[in-house]
């Protein structure tokens, strides 16, 4: 493990936190600018951005003399000039400290989700492109060959979609502006509903949600109301990743402040999904991905010190019965014999710490 400098760590937590703030103050387009024209004798204030047909699209704003409307106008100018401070940082953390950034397809569909609200409305950015957030949050840097992937994976609660009462605006808009080509995919149930977008490059789009009812859920789409016409394809597990979401920044633009699955919980996560992969098209490079993602971040959290943070997550995912004490128990099955001993007996060592017996979590004492 490569741990990252101090003052690369303390970069990255001054990007959160800038980037946050923008996320709240911003009113306008940061690709757009405030100009001030005078019409009888009076100046007005209008907001400039680019048209689709190369010219620009004026907006009005205000008189110059509100004092309200202008100490806006002066406070969109900082929010620029920080634009390009954070667009700095963003580069200087690439460039120097190594970390990696999305592709830009996964980059600017993040961002655009972000500012149509889901992360606002407790959406949680999953999968691979997450995955890619943990090194600046723990402090280190990831291993180059388990970040690429071709698809961006985005979570709610069902409850949460419903009880927010807002929506983010239609989603197919919000991805033809980033690109045109994408399209509804009708789900193979139903085919009333999408769960599922593509651009014609094959980079797809998918909104899920966890399943905690019966099986007769299984295969079926769900409706969600705060996901702009999207509805949800609805997984096992998916609620124990979920919970409790963490905020982080993805390294794209001037950074985007989102929320991904607690790192102990991924870990545990990809656990179990690695053994339940359908073998279909590429589902065996996927499981060997999951498993992979999941010893990493494993191994990560054990040498940075926060392994009972990891084994308080394991132990809640054992402890919720036999369908998932099965998948754990088959996830260390498919990792190699080296890797999964030594990662049983940090984990049972944890376990201790935390006060309880690593032989009831299916960790045998003599692995320790």
């Amino acid at each position: 493990m490569k741990q990252l400098d101090h003052t690369y760590q303390m970069l990255y937590s001054e990007l959160a936190q800038r980037s946050l703030d923008a996320q709240f103050s911003s009113e306008f387009s940061l690709e757009g600018r405030f100009i001030s024209m005078e019409s009888r004798g009076r100046r007005y204030w209008y907001f400039d951005t680019a048209a689709e047909n190369g010219g620009k699209h004026r907006r009005y704003v205000g008189p110059v003399d509100d004092p309200e409307i202008t100490r806006r106008v002066e406070h969109f100018k900082d929010l620029k000039a920080d634009y390009r401070a954070r667009r700095k940082i963003v580069s200087t953390l690439i460039r120097e400290a190594y970390l990696p950034r999305p592709v830009q397809a996964a980059g600017d569909i993040v961002e655009a989700l972000a500012r149509a609200g889901f992360f606002r409305l407790r959406g949680v950015l999953i999968g691979t492109v997450a995955f890619q957030c943990y090194g600046p949050l723990l402090g280190v840097r990831l291993p180059n060959g388990i970040l690429q992937t071709g698809d961006a994976d985005f979570a709610q609660f069902h409850s949460i979609s419903v009880a927010v009462g807002d929506s983010i605006p239609p989603v197919l808009d919000v991805l033809k502006a980033v690109d045109s080509t994408f399209r509804e995919i009708p789900h193979s149930a139903d085919g009333r509903h999408v769960t599922q977008f593509a651009a014609r490059s094959g980079y797809k789009v998918e909104f899920l949600t966890p399943n905690t009812g019966s099986s007769d859920h299984d295969g079926q789409p769900a409706a969600m109301p705060a996901l702009g016409g999207a509805s949800a394809q609805p997984l096992r597990f998916l609620d124990f990743l979920i919970y409790q979401p963490v905020r982080v920044v993805l390294l794209h633009g001037a950074g985007i402040p989102i929320l991904v699955p607690a790192p102990e919980r991924y870990a545990v996560h990809k656990l179990i999904v690695s053994s339940r992969r359908r073998v279909d098209d590429d589902g065996l490079a996927k499981s060997g991905k999951d498993r992979l993602q999941a010893a990493t971040l494993m191994d990560i959290l054990f040498e940075l010190r926060q392994g009972e943070a990891l084994a308080d997550a394991y132990m809640q995912a054992w402890e919720r019965g036999p369908a998932w004490r099965q998948a754990l128990s088959d996830g260390f099955a498919g990792l190699d014999a080296a890797t999964g001993d030594r990662l049983k007996a940090e984990l049972g060592r944890s376990i201790r710490q935390v006060g309880s017996d690593p032989a009831d979590y299916g960790v045998a004492p003599d692995k320790l």
